[in-house]
């Protein structure tokens, strides 16, 4: 049941997008940029959520707009399929090792939207990919989704094994905060009644 469908469509994209947060972790990602394609892939596995996305994007320009885009619609889809958040465990944190990189992700869907990123990406690119483009893409789904989330990056100098481990951990980190407390399964998880 808790499930989201987002479609969203400026002059930048054109954004189809559906999520299952009780999902076996299977995707089908499309949003013209493989990179994005990638590490999306792997966030619903890692999270076992079910995600399919359809972008078409103004990649002509540039990856900026698809992937901060791609951003808002997967916020708006955790945060339309957690309705009224009765039941959640509301954190989730983790500590992933990608190789070399150890990347720790802690997340409070609080209602409140705020990003704290700490990650030393030496390399401007992977592939065709502009590494800044990551904070955009958390900033994006923190807004979107009203969550808090804190990124820090313990060791690592891969650009491509940091993002992969950010996207993990992240997956990892929302699979718990998403998770139904069994013990508490008609509460609010907070002393204010909502979320």
């Amino acid at each position: 049941m808790r499930n989201s469908l987002i479609k969203r469509k400026t002059a930048e994209t054109d954004i189809k997008l559906s999520l299952a947060l009780d999902g076996k972790g299977s995707s089908t990602v499309q949003t013209g940029c493989g990179f994005l394609d990638h590490m999306l892939t792997l966030f619903a596995k890692h999270g076992r959520f079910d995600l399919q996305v359809e972008c078409k994007g103004d990649t002509f320009v540039d990856y900026h707009h698809t992937v901060e885009d791609v951003g808002i619609c997967l916020g708006q889809a955790f945060l339309n399929a957690l309705g009224d958040k009765k039941g959640i465990v509301r954190y989730g944190n983790f500590i992933l090792p990608m190789d070399e990189a150890l990347i720790l992700t802690a997340v409070d869907l609080s209602g409140r939207s705020f990003l704290v990123k700490e990650l030393d990406i030496k390399a401007n690119k992977v592939g065709d990919f502009d590494t800044e483009l990551v904070e955009e893409f958390l900033l994006a789904f923190t807004r979107s989704a009203n969550c808090t989330l804190h990124v820090r990056q313990l060791s690592g100098s891969n650009a491509h094994h940091i993002i992969e481990g950010v996207f993990k951990s992240l997956a990892r980190s929302l699979k718990s905060a998403v998770a139904i407390d069994q013990s508490a399964k008609d509460e609010i998880p907070s002393t204010k009644g909502v979320l």
